[in-house]
């Protein structure tokens, strides 16, 4: 089993989005995938999360969720509000652990890396599972500081870095964007992996799959 980890710089840059066109280019190379999103926030019992989302758009089926709260914040405080339990360590290790029979499991995290997804964050889950991270980062102002700081994060804690994804490519970029695609390998020490066009999240499953593979660099997949 090939664990990665997939963070964001922040909440809202396409970390949901990305872990689909990662499962789409990985079933194009004949690998089984299974997602597991530790954390759902902001969506009630019963309607379709992040990982309904994933399916719609990849037909990957093995996916696992193992909290929701209603509140769109971080998973530990939308508990707290909650009174709900907060997500444990090995649990989630477990659970992760149940997947192993897939090919690759990819793991998508809540907002940055440093959010409380329960008891723990998404790096201290890097830790333990001795796996990397993908970080998924902003296109446009701002994304150079975000980029850079979670990366440090990453290397101080001896947590591989598998790259940066820009999440959200828009259509007609301006120079901020156009000079970060540029910029973001170099103040991060990361390889630039891929970024993925703004609205692809609302295609079809037949045009997604069939296009993702040419969002990541050629020789490079998980």
């Amino acid at each position: 089993m090939t664990v990665l980890l997939i963070s964001g710089t922040s909440t809202d840059v396409g970390k949901t989005i990305v872990t689909a066109a990662l499962a789409a280019a990985a079933q194009a190379t004949g690998r089984t995938v299974a997602i597991c999103k530790p954390a759902q926030t902001g969506i009630d019992p019963g309607e379709p999360g992040d990982l309904a989302d994933i399916t719609r758009l990849t037909g990957v089926t093995r996916t696992l969720e193992l909290a929701r709260y209603p509140e769109p914040l971080a998973p530990d405080t939308a508990a707290r509000r909650a009174n709900m339990p907060l997500l444990d360590m090995n649990d989630t290790l477990a659970a992760i652990e149940s997947l192993a029979d897939a090919d690759l499991v990819l793991v998508e995290g809540a907002g940055g890396l440093l959010v409380r997804m329960g008891e723990f964050t998404l790096l201290d889950l890097a830790q333990k599972l001795a796996a990397p991270v993908l970080v998924v980062a902003a296109a446009g102002l701002g994304t150079l500081n975000h980029s850079e700081l979670t990366t440090r994060t990453l290397a101080a804690a001896g947590v591989d870095c598998a790259g940066l994804v820009i999440g959200s490519w828009p259509t007609d970029p301006d120079l901020a964007s156009r000079c970060n695609r540029d910029d973001l390998p170099r103040v991060t020490g990361a390889p630039l992996r891929g970024a993925i066009p703004a609205g692809v999240g609302h295609w079809s499953r037949e045009r997604f799959t069939a296009t993702a593979a040419s969002w990541f660099e050629a020789d490079w997949c998980p």
